[in-house]
């Protein structure tokens, strides 16, 4: 639907609409679309189930900007938000929509001097933007007023019930007039949100948005196979491998953070981390570097690196695969954005295929299998950027006491020989194959296989399921006997049944992963042991 309308047919003001176009905007996301008009027209509460990066910040703050009366000095919205990064993102953003009401959205937050805050809240703010935590203290501190507040705005609510706020958020919800608005805007909806629902905010209307892919068509979703020993290895050589590297890496813990980062510091890269433990001074400095490109890797926890908005990287690597889709959503959707190509990694272990697979069918993805790149490979990529370079130098400006002195040293000597002296000189140390160590591509069963897998289980090269099925030559079973057996219990075109590979006791075949999934449902109903299964890793 999103795509027919235009934000000029929502009933936003003309100067809204003006903000909207000097962005480049035109249509809005669904959820944007679905969203305006119930708030701009409405009285209802509001709760928008949306995934991460649909445009949820526009989708309430462009109606509120339309009803704030920025001449009044009282605080009229207050978005409570789960990170301090979310709190000035979303207060960056609607300044950017606002225009000139810049003095009067102001973001609250741990980590920042509470007497400027104060000033700033008292000089008038028609918008707070907070944590809430913070929010709780100013309204106890009563430098917040809230008691003629027209809206409160729950943004990323499941994300902040995740890290304990629920008593901060009812605590809040306390201080409001019985008259607020309350528009909870949450990717997931588990049950402590109903709950919340029930009890502060009743007779409410629910936007449900549908789920759509993920990822831009500019995002390259990939996954490397590695043993846990080997992980930090394939990183480099990841990074070395694509020529400009720019990107975040995510760990599941902040001792994971700290371990990986002085890794990477140690082995030459320019990387700085981000966690939970990060004093609020350094993580603004830290971003500001990494946004200027003055540092090439940010290595982050998710909680931390929520609200971080950072243009033009080049990849988004998981150093361990995320626990659940939705922080996949929200780490790969910082990549392949505006226009530009990126790329997002998963590295995971053998036993975690099931993990895939679910992210996959949940997120509606597909992440493709592919080898770690090769040392040679490496080099190879590093030889043809030193030739760019030199090239490019070549063609612009080379100073003319850098010609006298190549006409000197050609003069009286092999000008190959030369220039190989000269260039072994400059990037040997570059181009040294002994900084990198070899990478066990063997799978569990001993055989090693040219993608650095395993040939039976998990997935295959494209990342769909591969399933074991309980017959082979010897039961006489052949590729159309398997394309028949499957198709008796699941509905499947058969052009996606692939791969099938017929041993002499057992074959194996890979289906896409709701088909799989049907499949050995339906064969496991009245039977312990299943004609098909998912295939395992052998020990």
């Amino acid at each position: 639907m999103s795509q027919t309308i235009l934000f000029s047919e929502l009933g936003l003001s003309q100067t809204t609409l003006d903000a909207i176009t000097q962005k480049g905007f035109t249509h809005p996301t669904p959820v944007q679309a679905e969203t305006i008009p119930r708030i701009l027209n409405g009285t209802n509460h509001i709760i928008a189930q949306a995934q991460t990066g649909t445009g949820k910040t526009a989708a309430f703050g462009l109606p509120i900007l339309d009803a704030i009366d920025f001449s009044a000095k009282h605080t009229q919205a207050l978005i409570l938000v789960p990170t301090r990064e979310l709190a000035g993102q979303v207060c960056a953003e609607l300044v950017s929509l606002s225009g000139q009401h810049k003095n009067t959205i102001i973001p609250v937050y741990g980590g920042q001097p509470m007497d400027a805050q104060c000033r700033a809240l008292k000089r008038g703010a028609c918008i707070v933007v907070g944590t809430p935590g913070r929010v709780i203290d100013h309204l106890k501190r009563k430098t917040l007023r809230v008691d003629q507040l027209s809206y409160l705005i729950l943004d990323e609510a499941d994300e902040m019930l995740n890290m304990g706020f629920i008593e901060d958020i009812e605590s809040v919800m306390e201080y409001t007039p019985k008259t607020t608005r309350i528009l909870l805007f949450s990717a997931t909806m588990p049950d402590r949100i109903r709950t919340l629902a029930s009890k502060y905010i009743p007779d409410y209307e629910l936007i449900k948005v549908k789920t759509e892919t993920v990822a831009t068509p500019l995002t390259e979703q990939l996954y490397f196979e590695v043993k846990n020993r080997d992980k930090f290895e394939a990183l480099c050589r990841i990074i070395d491998h694509q020529v400009g590297f720019y990107g975040m890496i995510f760990c599941r813990t902040k001792r994971d953070v700290d371990e990986v980062n002085n890794q990477l510091i140690q082995r030459g890269y320019t990387s700085e981390a981000i966690h939970g433990d990060i004093n609020q001074t350094q993580r603004e400095r830290t971003l500001s570097r990494f946004r200027s490109q003055s540092i090439q890797i940010l290595v982050a926890t998710d909680v931390a690196a929520r609200g971080i908005d950072v243009d033009n990287l080049t990849h988004v690597i998981n150093y361990a695969i995320p626990q659940d889709p939705e922080s996949y959503v929200h780490r790969i959707g910082r990549t392949g954005r505006a226009g530009q190509s990126g790329t997002a990694i998963t590295l995971m272990t053998s036993n975690e295929y099931r993990q895939l697979v679910f992210i996959q069918k949940l997120a509606k993805t597909t992440i493709e299998r592919r080898s770690i790149p090769a040392i040679s490979e490496i080099v190879e990529n590093k030889k043809k950027s030193i030739t760019h370079r030199l090239e490019y130098q070549r063609d612009t400006n080379v100073g003319n006491q850098y010609r006298k002195w190549a006409d000197e040293l050609l003069a009286d000597s092999d000008p190959g020989t030369t220039v190989a002296t000269i260039l072994q000189h400059c990037f040997d140390s570059v181009l040294s194959t002994d900084q990198y160590a070899e990478i066990d591509t063997s799978s569990r069963s001993g055989k090693k296989s040219r993608d650095g897998g395993s040939r039976d289980g998990g997935m295959d090269s494209h990342g769909k399921a591969r399933l074991f099925v309980a017959k082979g030559k010897r039961d006489s079973m052949t590729p159309r006997g398997i394309i028949a057996l499957i198709k008796e219990h699941v509905k499947i075109k058969d052009a996606d049944i692939r791969q099938i590979q017929i041993m002499d006791n057992f074959s194996f075949v890979n289906l896409p992963f709701d088909q799989a999934e049907t499949l050995v449902r339906n064969l496991k109903k009245g039977s312990d042991r299943p004609i098909i299964s998912y295939a395992k890793k052998r020990q």
